[in-house]
């Protein structure tokens, strides 16, 4: 089920990919990170990064200190893949889009719902680059907070 979903996904980009602008196709691209959450597609999801891809997120801890944790991009794809389908379910909204040659940022405010339950929120920052003519996500870093979400 999970590689028909995908199938089905990577048709409608390409059909829609045709017309797309350089925006949309930047769009497309992070949109099919959640997705492949979202179905627990853990190879749809691991196919989206680059090969050097950083995954980061900024949090606190109990002493009240800012810290930078790094999260290696196989462990993520593998622990979503062993969700259920419509556990992992990220919604975001898209703020702003830059994009430069090969070279796109995106900021995407969110909130996060495991398994149906608001979790967190926060705003994601993407770096992708653009590889063999596909956008690959190489670098995310984001916030994570349980009050002041919209």
């Amino acid at each position: 089920m999970k590689k028909f979903l995908t199938f089905l996904l990577t048709l409608c980009i390409l059909k829609n990919g045709i017309a797309q602008t350089a925006q949309d196709s930047v769009k497309a691209a992070v949109n099919t990170m959640f997705t492949a959450m979202i179905n627990a597609d853990s190879t749809a999801l691991y196919s989206i990064f680059s090969p050097s891809a950083v995954l980061q997120t900024i949090s606190s801890i109990k002493e009240g200190a800012t810290v930078v944790k790094t999260e290696v991009i196989t462990n993520f794809a593998s622990s979503i893949g062993k969700l259920k389908i419509g556990d992992a379910n990220e919604q975001i909204s898209f703020g702003a889009v830059h994009i430069d040659g090969a070279l796109a940022s995106v900021w995407t405010p969110y909130q996060f719902y495991f398994k149906g339950k608001f979790s967190h929120c926060g705003v994601n920052s993407f770096q992708l680059v653009r590889l063999n003519g596909e956008w690959k996500i190489q670098y995310i870093i984001d916030t994570r907070r349980k009050e002041n979400c919209k």
